[in-house]
């Protein structure tokens, strides 16, 4: 359950860099536009993966 979390949560930060990079390259006035999204999108995205290996360990009763 968790190696599926964080491939999932890996292919979207992957795709999240993609499309930041391709937007900056695109226009590179942009970057400073782009900066926050981009890591608070990560952020959420990474906060997903922890929530599953909380729950992966809840479910095995090693933790609670």
């Amino acid at each position: 359950a968790i190696a599926l979390a964080a491939f999932g949560g890996a292919l979207g930060q992957g795709r999240a860099a993609a499309a930041a990079l391709e937007g900056i390259a695109r226009n590179p006035g942009a970057r400073k536009d782009l900066f926050v999204p981009f890591i608070l999108g990560l952020a959420l995205i990474e906060s997903l993966v922890i929530y599953a290996l909380i729950i992966a360990f809840m479910l095995s009763g090693k933790v609670g």
